[in-house]
């Protein structure tokens, strides 16, 4: 499963310099692999003032049906021939209208290439369903645009349109700037998740899930600083050092402060993303608190978020996280079955694919 992915960070370096070139736009790099290390920061030149642009080097090359259509097909194929048999890539509108394209023909255009995308593996002997969630991001003023483009949308082109995510800057842009977009698909019935816990702390968390209501919560990892350790809050950056050394000298204490308890008993998911996690949130894998957070019983699921820009994939994360953590079958088992749960499939849907993960799960357990 995969339901935290952004079409727009999982673009193939290929067809991006391809695009590019079609169009005209300026490029860092014309190599694959020069320009996606300098997407994941491992070349650092030329210099950037905010992560953000290199997603507006990705988006200007998807201001056609044609090219939108295109990335969604490769991202449907690429994820499928990863293992995928579920997925939900997420994606703003608002940045792909710069050729004048009009909002709801931009969604069927990821419509089209996601289904273009299942035929092409259903034809080669796999199979995979794909779906999109709609964006709203925090720094902008056209939430309860998207919100509307979403309901309007719903049930639409094979019910392609599954939920919506506010994305974005988290510090500084507070969710109550945008519950009327959420109190809208609230009372039409659309699922949505929100980004949370990963630029701000608890009080971001408080807020998406007391005013918001969301059902899953993209990232989550700083829920962890609503948590304890002998008495004393945890930090995000050294919690699992100091749950260590306090294990080590025999007291180590946890306890869930309101929010978290609150998450862990209504079994709201983390859409947790290690890697890409692993250079802001957190500063090495090691300091991740996934483990951790596992543990103390939150609900977990295993997610790339954006395989270029953070160069991963779904089989990458499992087995960093198998190698860092420790993780087998039955931790990936209790991740994946999470992760169907929270899918924005209907219940018959979920059953269905249960039966089928469980199907897979045996096979490679046998």
């Amino acid at each position: 499963m995969t339901l935290h992915d952004h079409l727009d960070g999982s673009l193939r370096p290929e067809t991006l310099i391809e695009l590019a070139a079609d169009q005209g736009v300026a490029l860092p790099y014309d190599d694959p692999e020069k320009l996606a290390s300098w997407f994941t920061g491992e070349i650092t030149e030329p210099k950037i003032d905010h992560w953000d642009e290199k997603f507006g080097l990705t988006t200007r090359v998807m201001q056609t049906e044609e090219t939108i259509a295109r990335v969604a097909r490769e991202w449907v194929r690429e994820a499928a021939a990863d293992g995928v048999i579920y997925g939900e890539t997420r994606w703003a509108p608002e940045k792909h209208l710069g050729g004048g394209l009009p909002l709801s023909v931009a969604v069927e255009a990821v419509a089209a290439g996601l289904r273009e995308g299942e035929a092409e593996v259903a034809a080669a002997g796999g199979q995979i369903r794909a779906r999109q969630l709609i964006c709203g991001m925090r720094s902008s003023t056209l939430s309860y645009e998207m919100a509307r483009l979403t309901v309007a949308s719903y049930g639409k082109w094979d019910n392609s349109v599954a939920g919506f995510d506010i994305a974005g800057p988290e510090d500084g842009f507070p969710i109550r700037d945008h519950l009327d977009a959420l109190a809208l698909l609230e009372r039409e019935g659309v699922p949505f998740t929100v980004h949370a816990g990963e630029a701000d702390g608890e009080h971001s968390v408080w807020e998406t899930v007391h005013l918001a209501h969301a059902l899953r919560l993209g990232h989550g990892t700083r829920i962890i600083e609503d948590v304890t350790l002998n008495g004393r809050p945890l930090n995000v950056h050294t919690a699992v050092r100091d749950v260590a050394t306090a294990r080590a000298a025999g007291r180590a204490e946890l306890a869930l402060g309101r929010t978290a308890q609150w998450v862990v008993d209504r079994r709201i998911p983390l859409e947790q993303c290690v890697t890409s996690n692993s250079s802001g949130v957190v500063f090495g894998i090691e300091n991740h608190p996934i483990e951790l957070l596992r543990s103390l019983r939150f609900t977990l699921t295993i997610n790339p978020d954006n395989r270029v820009m953070s160069k991963t994939s779904i089989s990458r994360e499992f087995r960093r996280i198998s190698e860092q953590f420790g993780w087998g079958t039955a931790e990936f088992a209790e991740a994946e079955r999470a992760a169907v749960e929270a899918t924005f499939l209907s219940r018959a849907d979920r059953e269905a694919l249960r039966a089928e993960l469980d199907a897979r799960i045996e096979q490679f357990s046998a």
